[in-house]
């Protein structure tokens, strides 16, 4: 017993002095490395001055992450650099291109809704100012009265197109000039501006008057003068003594080339008394504010005058029916 106690206290020491021989001399080679390692990394001193920088510093320490660190570092610098390089290069481009492309057609969309556009149209002429008018005799009275808006539209040619101009009544642009009637004789008021001289001739036939005449001058622009009259004209007629009045607007073909319209027309060429227009003849246009109600009222009356004449005639047949039974 004793003696296998020996043997196995021996053979236990015998493995404790193997196992610490296999310790050391695996602790040998490990020291070497470092020698083989900092010969390597001596040798790429003359390549990169970082890398031979980093190398010294950490060799010492840990050799292993030290060539990990420098792995690591290299390929990280030049990655962002190229990462950022690419980014900012196509982006520019891209935005420019983008411009470009968006604002050609654009332009090019307003020529073409732009390029169809009608002219514009002529604005039509308003409508002429009132004037008050009067032609005196010798001894300074009054003889003829006119009140009235004067518009006319003529033509040059044929194949022209009508051109309207109103008469501006201001006493500083139109001259009233005229002639008194009397004893049969013809009255006439002449309107004269630097554009338009019209002249209009009333007569008395039978104690009543009417606008007999009518001569128009245009002086236009480029020049042209543009001339119509008519002496065969029944115009404006009524009685001597009283006025011939027309509120409305009226139109009047003094010939084919001429039309003149007449805005809230009063008239009194002959027997003027004390400066003022006498009783007004209305014109057929201003009556049919009286004629409609006329006519109304004589077709309400013919209807019942109809309903009446059915119902009388309904009661008797009936009597005649009771009559026979």
């Amino acid at each position: 017993m004793a003696v296998r106690g020996c043997v196995t206290l021996l053979f236990i020491l015998l493995s404790g002095i193997v196992y610490a021989d296999v310790l050391v001399t695996s602790s040998i080679p490990a020291a070497s490395t470092p020698s083989k390692h900092t010969s390597a990394v001596t040798t790429p001193l003359p390549t990169t001055h970082h890398n031979t920088t980093n190398s010294t510093t950490e060799a010492p320490t840990t050799p292993h992450h030290n060539t990990t660190n420098s792995t690591t570092e290299a390929p990280t610098t030049p990655h962002h650099n190229t990462t950022n390089s690419t980014t900012e290069a196509p982006t520019t481009p891209h935005h420019n291109t983008t411009n470009s492309t968006t604002e050609a057609p654009t332009t090019a969309h307003t020529n073409a809704t732009t390029a169809p556009t009608p002219p514009p149209t002529s604005s039509p002429v308003p409508n002429p100012t009132v004037g008050n008018y009067n032609v005196k005799s010798d001894n300074d009275t009054v003889c003829l009265l006119a009140k009235m808006g004067l518009q006319f539209s003529f033509k040059m040619s044929e194949n022209a197109s009508f051109q309207t101009l109103n008469l501006d009544p201001s006493p500083n642009v139109t001259e009233v000039n005229g002639t008194c009637g009397s004893g049969g004789s013809d009255s006439s008021l002449v309107l004269k501006s630097d554009e338009i001289t019209v002249h209009l001739v009333f007569t008395n036939v039978s104690q009543k008057f009417r606008l007999h005449a009518l001569m128009l001058s245009v002086n236009l622009t480029n020049g042209n003068v543009f001339n119509a009259s008519n002496n065969n004209l029944s115009l404006w007629e009524a009685s001597v003594g009283s006025s011939y009045m027309c509120k409305k607007e009226q139109s009047y073909n003094i010939t084919d080339k001429l039309t003149i319209n007449t805005f809230e027309l009063q008239v009194q060429p002959f027997a003027v008394q004390n400066n003022k227009f006498n009783t007004a003849h209305e014109c057929s246009m201003d009556d049919t504010s009286l004629l409609i109600p006329i006519i109304v009222g004589a077709a309400l009356a013919g209807l019942i005058f109809i309903v009446v004449i059915a119902y009388v005639i309904g009661r008797r047949r009936t009597y005649v029916g009771y009559q026979t039974l």
